[in-house]
């Protein structure tokens, strides 16, 4: 593959910057998703009092569930693309995607058990944790009843939530290879990241467990992070994000 020239040198000429950055911002969620798991364990809220379990239809128990689903799909792309390219820029970020988000998975469904919660509640709709109201901790049916709800970013036909691939892209991903690769991983992932942005922002509004709220906001702030250093990338191979 050729290096970047000309027009592309300001671009490239970024990227390691942006690079210590996204790492900066991946090292600090996986620090905080240690410290986050003992302190849920452990049920305190920081001031001593037991923090209150979350409701099955509470936005901390759908942001969960939700975002474990999600997160998957991300880990599904980055280890789709490792094997589909020898480019180490992109190989490099797709494992700290992977690494991060599967680890960040693994605490979501951790406080589901430990709520004594499902992973999986049936007839509930993808992102109706996002049109509930009143108290965060509260029980009742899941209010709006329909994908996207109060996000501002609505699922694009045939995908589960927004920002998610569908089956057909998730297919010409596994099928491309080298330079096409690189470019529709990362304006599947810059999606990705955008609708996941967009979730977490909801939970860090409405969630009533303050760990979880500060997860959501380091997923957003890692999350951003990444989708500039996306840009960078995308421009360097003469692309751009879709959109």
């Amino acid at each position: 593959m050729s290096r970047p020239s000309g027009d592309d040198a300001p671009a490239a000429a970024r990227t390691p910057r942006t690079y210590w950055v996204a790492g900066t911002a991946v090292l600090l969620a996986l620090l905080f998703a240690a410290a986050a798991t003992v302190t849920a364990a452990t049920g305190d809220t920081g001031g001593g009092t037991p923090a209150r379990t979350p409701a099955l239809h509470s936005p901390d128990a759908g942001f969960a569930r939700d975002m474990a689903v999600h997160h998957q799909q991300a880990v599904e792309m980055s280890f789709i693309v490792r094997d589909r390219t020898q480019d180490e820029a992109v190989r490099s970020l797709a494992y700290d995607i992977a690494n991060t988000q599967a680890n960040q998975r693994g605490m979501l469904l951790g406080w589901l058990d430990l709520w004594g919660l499902p992973k999986v509640v049936a007839g509930e709709p993808p992102m109706s944790w996002m049109g509930t109201s009143g108290d965060p901790g509260s029980e009742g049916a899941p209010a709006g009843g329909h994908t996207g709800h109060g996000s501002g970013h609505a699922a694009k036909p045939g995908a589960l939530m927004p920002g998610m691939a569908t089956k057909e892209e998730l297919a010409r991903l596994d099928a491309a290879s080298g330079r096409d690769a690189e470019v529709l991983y990362l304006q599947l992932m810059t999606d990705h990241h955008q609708g996941g942005v967009a979730m977490a922002e909801g939970c860090a509004r409405q969630c009533g467990t303050p760990v979880e709220r500060d997860l959501a906001q380091g997923m957003v702030d890692a999350q951003r992070s990444e989708i500039t250093l996306m840009a960078d990338m995308l421009g360097q191979r003469g692309a751009a994000p879709r959109g």
